[in-house]
């Protein structure tokens, strides 16, 4: 049976982003869009260095969000339209979800075997109607971001039904 520690928020977005930050005493978090994987784009969640640049389909606002970190892999969770996954390194053994622009800073519960490799799998729902709404008070979309060790892998798709998805998916 899987230990999962799980934390649930408001997010506030501006211009689609949040950030997840590896809790190292010079965390800044990304300067920026960073790139997807070149061979494997997952579109939503891009990681560099310790960092992870994570897009919304709500422009600006706040979208439902749920951070589970778990010992093992947990598993997908069903009621989402798109998953996908991707492997970030961790140096702090502990990560902070930062808002946009210098907002809140979510405190995240402590990664299960401290400093080292993770696997992040990035769930998504109602990431169309929010791109649609563009700004919203209520929350339109809602996000999982379930986090465990395992080993660097190559990032995948596992499920894709948006096309807010399929466009971040897009070579630039």
């Amino acid at each position: 049976m899987t230990t999962t520690q799980t934390v649930s928020f408001g997010l506030h977005v501006h211009y689609w982003q949040a950030y997840l930050v590896d809790a190292t005493d010079d965390a800044m978090g990304p300067d920026g869009m960073l790139d997807d994987h070149p061979t494997h784009p997952v579109g939503i969640i891009r990681v560099e260095d310790g960092d992870a640049f994570l897009i919304t389909g709500l422009h600006t606002g706040t979208v439902g969000f749920s951070v589970a970190v778990a010992a093992d892999d947990p598993g997908p969770e069903t009621g989402y339209e798109d998953i996908v996954e991707i492997s970030i390194e961790s140096e702090a053994g502990r990560f902070e979800l930062h808002e946009w622009g210098g907002g809140d800073v979510h405190e995240l519960p402590e990664l299960p075997a401290g400093p080292g490799w993770y696997r992040l799998r990035y769930h998504a729902q109602n990431m169309d109607q929010a791109a649609e709404a563009d700004t919203s008070r209520e929350v339109i979309d809602r996000y999982l971001l379930q986090i465990w060790p395992q080993d660097e892998s190559e990032p995948r798709v596992v499920q894709s039904a948006s096309g807010h998805l399929a466009y971040w998916r897009r070579p630039r």
